[in-house]
């Protein structure tokens, strides 16, 4: 198995200046969490576990996104699946 994981990928969201607790992780690493969780057919907190053992082997030091903001986020991401 092959997971390729781009270092250059934004992980973190940007801030955004609009009122309210900003998000911390951007769409993009929500939507490979969520990828993940689907294609393993994983429930969310094994989700989490996976993923950080991923990013672990990757060498990456990014935090992983908790078991709460994927069930939150899961449900307003706008997903992008590029077709070849």
């Amino acid at each position: 198995m092959l997971i390729w994981l781009d270092k250059e990928m934004t992980w973190l969201a940007p801030p955004e200046g609009s009122p309210g607790r900003p998000a911390v992780f951007s769409d993009a690493a929500i939507q490979f969490c969520l990828t993940i969780k689907v294609l393993f057919k994983l429930p969310l907190r094994q989700t989490t576990g996976m993923v950080a053992s991923l990013l672990k082997m990757a060498g990456s030091d990014w935090a992983v996104p908790d078991y709460t903001t994927l069930c939150r986020r899961q449900r307003t991401l706008a997903v992008q699946i590029p077709y070849p």
